[in-house]
């Protein structure tokens, strides 16, 4: 199943039922009164933060949503049952907006719950007119109708540290083996579909799709992608010691944060030389010396060795913590 990010959907309000003229029949009397209700409210439409980034993919075939209408009035001055509101689940860290209006909605924290559309209000029955001087009022007003509206909604991921690089970095298997995640990885490039979330002692890690030169202007996998690094913390930059030309497949990557712009490339970012156990100590120590021209923040990893993603482990829980 494809990873959905971002869709485009129609939304309704319900309709706010409408307002009837009823009459009292009181036994041995000709004439009881009005006794016509108001309608119910038509049903509003919020959206619910909820922690799980494929939930977008439950609407991507349906494009409108409306809530119930409410009911109309009654006779002995009974009330409409208000229609039943809708509420749409969509992932933490979703912005959605108000295509017409320009209005936009962010839900952060899970459970955190906003109106988008308001439902419109009941008519009012004829019982609602009287007075001493309208003793027998026959007026009645429709419902209202519910507010409605093209919106955007898109996720944009929040976490605390994100792993960017090119594909094949090893970003997927240093997020299984940080935090026990099942990220799916593979020797072939864009192995990782969509974004994967690992949970190391309370910090969220995503494991970002791979970029490529010129995702930034809409090439590869990786433009889709660009936007969830607008809400990490902190960069994990992965450049894996097999490339030969370590600080241009480096310069690569954070050219394409540069030009997506969004302060991408001013987040505080560490660099990790990935793979070390696929080439010598010499390729090891030129390309440490290389990157630590570039950033006092650089660790060689390999998912292999265990003294060295432990290393890394513990600098980055202490680097969070320092954030916090």
């Amino acid at each position: 199943m494809a990873f959905v990010d971002e869709i485009k959907v129609v939304m309704k309000a319900g309709r706010g039922g409408d307002g009837v003229v009823r009459w009292l029949h009181a036994r041995g009397k000709e004439f009881g009164g009005p006794s016509g209700g108001d309608g119910g409210r038509g049903g509003s439409i919020y959206a619910r933060g909820v922690r799980n980034l494929n939930l977008l993919t439950r609407y991507q075939y349906k494009k409108k949503f409306t809530a119930q209408d409410g009911d109309a009035g009654a006779a002995k001055s009974m009330h409409g049952k208000d229609g039943e509101d809708l509420t749409l689940d969509v992932p933490v860290g979703t912005i959605v907006r108000n295509l017409e209006t320009g209005k936009s909605h962010q839900l952060l924290l899970e459970g955190e719950t906003i109106m988008l559309l308001s439902g419109g209000k009941g008519g009012r029955g004829n019982e609602s007119f009287k007075s001493s001087r309208n003793v027998a009022p026959i007026e009645r007003t429709p419902g209202e109708e519910g507010e409605e509206g093209n919106f955007l909604i898109e996720l944009q991921l929040i976490a605390d540290a994100g792993f960017v690089g090119l594909p094949n970095a090893g970003k997927s298997s240093l997020l299984n083996v940080l935090t026990r995640a099942q990220a799916k990885v593979g020797s072939y490039a864009f192995t990782t579909l969509y974004p994967n979330l690992g949970d190391l002692y309370g910090f969220i890690l995503a494991d970002i799709p791979g970029l490529i030169e010129g995702a930034s202007a809409g090439k590869g996998l990786g433009f889709s992608f660009l936007r969830h690094v607008r809400r990490t913390n902190l960069i994990l930059h992965c450049v894996s010691l097999e490339n030969e030309d370590i600080l241009g497949t480096y310069k690569t990557i954070r050219n394409e944060l540069s030009v997506y712009g969004a302060g991408l490339s001013e987040k505080p970012e560490i660099i990790l030389l990935t793979k070390s156990d696929l080439v010598s100590a010499s390729v090891v120590d030129k390309a440490r010396e290389i990157m630590a021209k570039v950033s006092a923040h650089v660790f060689v990893v390999s998912i292999y060795d265990r003294d060295s993603t432990k290393l890394f482990q513990d600098a980055l829980v202490s680097f969070l913590r320092k954030k916090e």
